[in-house]
């Protein structure tokens, strides 16, 4: 089987757990007004790699990986699931930790075979960096031109299977830097027990030039940059609302 590869990270530090090998997948049917990846949405093109010389070259310098792994990111790797799962099956062979990077945006738990799918992937995938872009449906539908109920009962489901959960929420000026939304997405969040860590991104500027240079119009041209401290603004909302849940869930089940 080949996948179409957009680019490989070999020591990715920022992408899961220690160091990291990291694939970037072609294909994405989001379209986030900050992407700052636009060269990835096409799923065809780039470098055609199989799952052996993806490990080939991992295996060459495994020995940077020893306390990390392989990430799949992208793009959306889950535009190509059956060349992912195939690569994470081989690569549990080899007992390397899998990350998987994914908005989880075509899981739909009413298709039996979709379903099926996402089981088997889930049995090799170690941990899942959730991308919940925003928490409200409308304000989701506007900012990705995608809905994100189906999302939302990706995390769930990734609960109840038991994989670890690391969720990122990028907070742009009067998209997502609103209090109510952060609280809201805290609430949501704070009920999923195998949540393992939160990061939240400040939205930077950096892909405009890529988007010139493609001859494309950058969505967000003057949107300002926010900082690490309006990050870490926004996660401690986040962070009181999850235990807000937490302390609601505990007192419904002693009821």
């Amino acid at each position: 089987m080949v996948g179409h590869i957009h680019s490989i990270e070999t020591c990715g530090t920022v992408d899961g757990p220690g160091m990291r090998y990291v694939v970037f997948f072609k294909g994405c049917p989001m379209r986030c007004l900050y992407c700052h990846n636009p060269d990835t949405w096409d799923p065809q093109g780039g470098e055609e790699h199989t799952v052996e010389d993806l490990l080939e070259q991992y295996d060459s310098l495994k020995h940077f990986y020893a306390n990390g792994g392989i990430t799949a990111t992208g793009g959306e790797p889950l535009m190509q699931m059956d060349f992912l799962t195939e690569l994470f099956e081989k690569a549990k062979e080899k007992g390397i930790h899998t990350c998987l990077d994914t908005s989880g945006v075509i899981f739909h738990r009413d298709n039996p075979d979709l379903l099926a799918r996402f089981d088997r992937l889930m049995k090799v995938t170690d941990l899942v960096m959730l991308d919940i872009k925003h928490i409200n449906p409308d304000e989701h539908q506007k900012l990705c031109k995608q809905p994100n109920e189906n999302i939302l009962d990706f995390a769930r489901y990734i609960d109840e299977k038991g994989v670890d959960i690391w969720i990122r929420h990028v907070i742009v000026k009067d998209i997502t830097l609103i209090d109510d939304y952060l609280d809201e997405l805290g609430y949501f969040i704070g009920s999923l027990k195998h949540l393992k860590a939160l990061d939240v991104l400040p939205y930077h500027n950096m892909g405009e030039v890529k988007y010139q240079n493609l001859g494309m119009d950058y969505p967000l041209k003057g949107m300002e940059p926010l900082t690490k401290e309006d990050a870490v603004y926004a996660r401690e909302i986040i962070l009181k609302a999850a235990r807000r849940r937490r302390q609601d869930d505990a007192a419904k089940e002693s009821d």
